[in-house]
């Protein structure tokens, strides 16, 4: 039986705590004894993760890329590697299941998203690492996507409901080269896992994007019609998108949120809504400050997540294993 802890920053979302907090009571001391803990309790994690959408594990002897891959791969979860993915964020990898979270500058603040949910293509659970704590800043946000749609319906019921009847269409621009400056700098070339324009065209007709070659190199590719939100087994409903990450973050999209969000009929969807479903997020997140050491595991379809600017010598070095379960 596993024994959760308390900290006053956590929420109550209807019948459960976010997030779901498991400290190192035992006092392991060896990977081994973890992994063995893991698979001797996994049943009642994963309720607690169904219940909460966010389980963070403090204490354990978690302390490098190998240790944390060992860590994630014990709930034997079918691996997500970052190379299939579509996402063009800039990422680098540690082992073939590890990388980086991001490799934005530290004060580029990365809005709330649900993984990947810009795309065709997405991870169910993320597994977060902490292998070192930034001095100050670094937290990374957690919002309940469930609790907001259910809000949205309170507050603004037809907008709700155009989301879930009309879904959403994104257009992202993906450079010509990697550019590692930027949040979202991944080319097309490394996006797509493709080595020229009639293999990138080839799949993104196959995924039902449409797409215009820019002069510069670039690519802007908009996708087929993708959900804006999810319907759980248990019949709960979440937000699930990119909206509030490529409203407040992507470039120019706050002054034309047209300019890259539609919704799935092509039609504009509010700024007033926009702006308001960024207001109702914040009722609902959790920062995560990190300590060294720290593991999280996120149910992508349940909860949301970002990253806080940083500051400080301090390098904030969080890693992240994806899985399809």
């Amino acid at each position: 039986m596993i024994e959760l802890s308390k900290v006053d920053s956590q929420l109550q979302v209807g019948e459960s705590t976010f997030p779901a907090i498991v400290e190192n009571k035992p006092g392991f001391t060896t990977l081994e004894d973890c992994i063995s803990w893991v698979k001797a309790n996994q049943a009642e994690l994963e309720t607690e993760l169904s219940s909460a959408g966010a389980l963070l594990f403090r204490g354990f002897p978690i302390d490098s890329a190998e240790t944390f891959d060992a860590f994630s791969a014990a709930f034997g979860y079918a691996n997500f590697t970052y190379q299939e993915s579509l996402s063009n964020a800039v990422r680098i990898n540690f082992t073939e299941r590890v990388f980086t979270a991001n490799e934005a500058p530290k004060d580029v603040e990365i809005y709330l998203h649900h993984e990947m949910a810009q795309t065709p293509i997405y991870p169910s659970k993320l597994f977060f690492f902490c292998k070192t704590a930034a001095d100050t800043g670094g937290a990374t946000p957690l919002c309940r996507s469930d609790a907001l749609f259910t809000e949205m319906q309170k507050q603004a019921p037809e907008l709700a409901k155009d989301f879930e009847d009309k879904g959403v269409k994104y257009t992202t621009r993906m450079p010509g080269a990697d550019d590692a400056n930027s949040g979202q700098g991944r080319s097309w070339k490394s996006t797509l896992s493709v080595d020229s324009v009639a293999a990138a065209e080839a799949k993104l007709a196959e995924l039902g994007y449409s797409w215009q070659w820019q002069e510069d190199g670039s690519l802007v590719a908009t996708t087929p019609v993708m959900p804006a939100v999810m319907t759980l087994e248990n019949g709960t409903k979440t937000f699930f998108n990119q909206l509030i990450a490529a409203y407040m973050g992507w470039k120019g999209v706050r002054e034309n949120p047209a300019s890259a969000i539609t919704y799935g009929d092509g039609s504009h969807i509010p700024k007033d809504g926009l702006e308001l479903i960024n207001d109702l997020a914040h009722q609902f997140t959790f920062d995560l400050a990190w300590q060294d050491g720290d593991v999280a595991i996120v149910d992508n379809y349940m909860a949301m997540h970002g990253r806080r600017p940083y500051s400080g010598e301090r390098k904030r070095q969080v890693l992240v294993a994806l899985a399809a379960a």
